[in-house]
């Protein structure tokens, strides 16, 4: 659900180095808001700090969050450090591997860029639409 920025309460948290926002901003101007932020019932903020902050600077009024039914502040701060502790970064081969598939989808070889001219000509003559 949508939730206006300005209705959301932040108060101490335990990350204190927000890191990179500006890079987080451009992502979420590009592609969208992935994961929503959680927050209470009160709108109180409890994970998704650093795309509130990347939100914020990027102008948008509202953001994508969901409403938590853990009521206690242990309940909350268990959330709050889940969210951060259980996520595991790509490491290098799978960055190496992830960049050579965009950089074949983005640099098609000759054939399939011929391949795909032949494709889109078939679907406009036959007035085919991609779902």
């Amino acid at each position: 659900m949508q939730i206006p920025i300005e209705d959301i309460i932040v108060k101490k948290r335990i990350r204190k180095d927000m890191g990179d926002i500006e890079s987080l901003a451009e992502s979420l101007k590009r592609y969208g808001q992935i994961s929503p932020i959680v927050i209470s019932k009160k709108n109180m903020l409890i994970a998704g700090g650093r795309r509130l902050e990347a939100a914020k600077s990027l102008g948008w009024r509202t953001i994508n969050a969901v409403i938590s039914e853990s009521a206690g502040e242990l309940e909350r701060l268990e959330l709050e450090v889940e969210e951060n502790v259980q996520r595991r970064d790509f490491n290098m081969e799978e960055v190496a591997d992830a960049t050579r598939k965009i950089y074949r989808l983005q640099n098609p070889g000759f054939f399939r860029r011929i391949l795909n001219a032949i494709i889109s000509l078939i679907k406009k003559l036959f007035k085919i639409e991609d779902k």
